[in-house]
């Protein structure tokens, strides 16, 4: 199972409970392979190219739709193309939080915006790249409120988080999973949510739309693809055993641990929902235009 990003990011958290549910119900390795690069494009681009066997899988984020036409509007030729890969399943899709330290002086979003907006540019937030899943959601706020942050790209949400941290940087978008640890220690503080209706466990952080902006609104989510060609049997098989994963209590448990919400979807249902995410995605880099 390849995870287009390093270790500790949201596809991380999520690949390596969904494998070892694979493990217990195969009873055989299914060992989670870290290729990072290039906000995804790298490990995203080798499964397009792999054999369509079924035993080469995709734990995707919701920026998979989006690096082909990122590729595009640089002028340069994609890695690869949606139609290499097929959805078999999808796992989570929670809604992006803003978060910032604790000791950071910002405790509600108003106070930030207002910071941002008398020092444009001064407030740093990390990405795992341009036009990534945790870049995108910060480029619709930036937009929406009219203000200018300094976007600091890295590997993979696992090196932004560290980075914040660390106090490299000062705020970033990240899903609940690699974060919700840390805002249950105290160390992380959240401001803001991109989803329609407030997160499940974080019932006091108040929505973008809330909050006047209702063009953010925007969902990483983790699901599982496989190379196009994979024969219509073995993708059967694929999903009835990410099926029983999904119902698996110790793979439930562990996402729940790291702040996720199961929403198990197969098929037609993983199939519409991903064509009508990766339309409104692909929008939304057209409308953060080139980044050079």
């Amino acid at each position: 199972m390849v995870v287009a990003f390093p270790p500790g990011g949201q596809a991380d958290v999520v690949a390596r409970p969904v494998a070892a549910g694979l493990e217990r119900l195969w009873r055989q390795p299914v060992p989670v392979v870290n290729r990072p690069g290039a906000a995804g494009e790298i490990g995203n681009a080798s499964v397009a190219r792999a054999a369509p066997d079924g035993y080469t899988l995709l734990m995707a984020l919701s920026s998979l739709a989006m690096l082909p036409e990122a590729a595009r509007l640089l002028g340069r030729q994609p890695a690869y193309e949606l139609n290499k890969l097929v959805p078999v399943a999808l796992f989570t899709a929670d809604p992006t939080l803003l978060v910032v330290q604790a000791s950071s002086p910002w405790r509600t979003l108003e106070a930030f915006i207002a910071d941002a907006r008398q020092q444009p540019g001064s407030i740093s937030y990390s990405s795992s790249g341009n036009y990534s899943a945790l870049h995108v959601p910060m480029a619709m706020l930036t937009g929406a409120a009219g203000i200018e942050l300094l976007h600091v790209p890295f590997q993979g949400g696992g090196p932004a988080l560290t980075a914040l941290l660390g106090g490299q940087v000062q705020a970033m978008a990240s899903g609940p999973g690699p974060i919700t640890s840390y805002v249950r220690e105290g160390r992380l503080r959240p401001l803001a949510c991109w989803g329609a209706q407030r997160l499940a466990g974080y019932e006091e952080v108040p929505t973008l739309i809330e909050k006047g902006f209702p063009e953010a609104e925007y969902y990483i989510w983790a699901g599982v693809f496989a190379p196009a060609g994979t024969p219509a049997a073995v993708l059967a098989r694929l999903r009835a055993a990410l099926a029983a994963v999904a119902r698996d209590p110790e793979v439930q448990k562990a996402l729940a641990a790291s702040g996720n919400t199961l929403d198990y979807r197969e098929g037609e249902a993983f199939e519409r929902f991903f064509r009508a995410d990766a339309t409104r995605l692909q929008a939304a880099v057209r409308r953060i235009g080139r980044i050079d």
